[in-house]
């Protein structure tokens, strides 16, 4: 009896730390949303949130705070990174999981915890050095554009798609996969007509989640880019986004300014709580089916 009340008693203090733990973490990012709120109210009730998200002018100077520029520029480096980083994640997802060897395996694997790990400010500069040169000879023009940041966030966001795209796959039961091969289907039918589908509800949440690590990226953005607080015409244009411009404007920012970059702060919270309830649905989703 004695030792299962102090079997009982440990359990209940390490449940009460990992308590005190998960409340500290989530006071913390509290506590960061309502500072953001906080300072950038004062511009999102000035001007209108309707106001600063359809204009098309970004002169701090000028008291001119258009977002549109900057919500267009990140959506087309998020367009772009998607476009190549997905087809790119999920191919080598299904390859580790249904085709390549262990051995082969073991290679890719930390090969891909390696992307993971390398900082933003060295794909930024890997872009700068090497991409936008040859996207000056290939396209013309200066090299920097929001292509540009859109590849170099192809690459940074492929360990989070491939990481939980494989484990989609695996978790899908092998009664599937057995069931396919009797009725005479090939491997590689049972791959895209069986095991894909029965994965995609982790599949495209790892895809919403791949986009919110792009649309967040600030380091590797400003430096590739351009920049131009315009509104770009199409993803080969240099242009500016949420995240590069606020990296960009803070150092020297002040008063009604700075205030204005916490309304972009602002936004930029409102984008990626809804990239992330849409990966939290399907990951809901993925459970229950």
């Amino acid at each position: 009896m004695k030792r299962n009340f102090e079997v009982h008693g440990k359990e209940r203090l390490i449940a009460g730390l990992l308590l005190i733990t998960a409340c500290i973490a989530v006071a913390g990012v509290l506590l960061i949303v309502l500072f953001v709120f906080r300072e950038g109210w004062p511009v999102l009730m000035k001007y209108g949130p309707l106001s600063l998200a359809s204009g098309k002018e970004w002169q701090p100077t000028s008291h001119e705070y258009g977002l549109l520029p900057l919500i267009v520029g990140s959506f087309y480096v998020t367009l772009t990174a998607l476009i190549l980083g997905v087809p790119l994640g999920i191919g080598c997802a299904v390859f580790m999981a249904e085709i390549a060897p262990n051995w082969v395996n073991k290679v890719i694997r930390p090969a891909i915890n390696l992307l993971a790990g390398i900082p933003s400010v060295v794909y930024g500069f890997f872009g700068l050095v090497i991409l936008v040169p040859v996207l000056r000879e290939i396209i013309g023009g200066i090299g920097f554009s929001l292509f540009a940041g859109g590849v170099i966030l192809a690459v940074m966001i492929l360990p989070t798609i491939i990481s939980i795209s494989e484990d989609s796959l695996q978790a899908v039961p092998n009664d599937y996969k057995e069931a396919s091969l009797a009725l005479g289907a090939t491997h590689w039918q049972t791959i895209y007509k069986v095991l894909v589908p029965a994965a995609k509800s982790g599949i495209t949440a790892a895809t919403i989640l791949g986009m919110g690590r792009a649309f967040g990226e600030t380091m590797a953005v400003i430096m590739i880019t351009g920049n131009t607080p315009l509104v770009p015409h199409s993803m080969f244009d240099p242009g500016p986004t949420l995240t590069g411009t606020i990296g960009q404007e803070w150092a020297y920012a002040s008063g009604e300014h700075a205030q204005a970059l916490f309304a972009v702060g602002i936004f930029l919270f409102v984008f990626i709580i809804i990239i992330n309830s849409l990966a939290l649905l399907f990951s809901q989703k993925r459970v229950t089916s």
